[in-house]
């Protein structure tokens, strides 16, 4: 009676072990309580070839779905830089040379346009010197219209005395959304182009260089 009560006790048990696990991890707990025999030898080898061909699997979904991510990426950069390629591009300093030709500039260019209008007049300090940074900046950010004109020829030399020269004035949309009047005095004695830049960057008045766009996509690209 000893003999069948333990036997049953072990059947039970080795029962209620084989329902408690999933048929994978049952064949590992086998494996791993049997004699270490030729054939489970060979079950262990085969099982770690099984494991390496389930992580080769796992990395070559990592590096599908990272290649997914680079191409998101890149087509994201590709999509702003089509936004700041949108729109009419310019590329150098116009010269206005009536007051008409300046109020036909303003009102009828695009509505999407920033335009940014140097008052000038020769021999004022400080003018020589801005106009030399707007063509720099012209080139820099063609999506924005860059334009001089002398104080004489607005028809409103009055408002313009040389005590408020140099002055930039920034249009968007056929409105005036900024006025600087002597604004040489914003800098040092010597500028340049860069100082102008940041000026203008201060306001929120020049958009984000497709350069520095591009720049930052390339460094990712290498980094990645």
């Amino acid at each position: 009676p000893k003999g069948v009560i333990n036997d049953w006790r072990k059947f039970k048990l080795e029962s209620e072990d084989s329902n408690s696990f999933p048929p994978s991890k049952k064949e590992i707990l086998r494996q791993m309580s049997s004699p270490q025999s030729r054939d489970d030898k060979d079950s262990k080898e085969r099982f770690s070839r099984k494991m390496s061909v389930q992580e080769y699997e796992l990395i070559h979904r990592e590096k599908e779905d990272e290649n997914c991510l680079r191409k998101y990426r890149r087509q994201c950069m590709q999509d702003m830089h089509q936004k700041l390629s949108f729109g009419p591009r310019y590329g150098f300093v116009y010269e206005l040379e009536s007051g008409e030709q300046f109020l036909e500039t303003i009102e009828k260019e695009q509505k999407i346009i920033t335009i940014i209008v140097h008052i000038y007049e020769d021999g004022i300090k400080g003018c020589d010197a801005l106009n030399s940074s707007l063509i720099c900046l012209a080139a820099e950010y063609p999506t924005v219209k860059f334009c001089k004109i002398k104080a004489s020829n607005t028809g409103a030399g009055d408002r313009f005395s040389s005590d408020v020269l140099p002055t930039l004035l920034v249009y968007k949309g056929g409105e005036l959304i900024s006025n600087f009047i002597s604004v040489a005095e914003q800098f040092a004695e010597e500028f340049f182009t860069g100082d102008v830049e940041s000026f203008l960057n201060e306001y929120g008045l020049l958009p984000e260089t497709e350069m520095h766009v591009l720049e930052q996509s390339n460094t990712e690209e290498d980094m990645e």
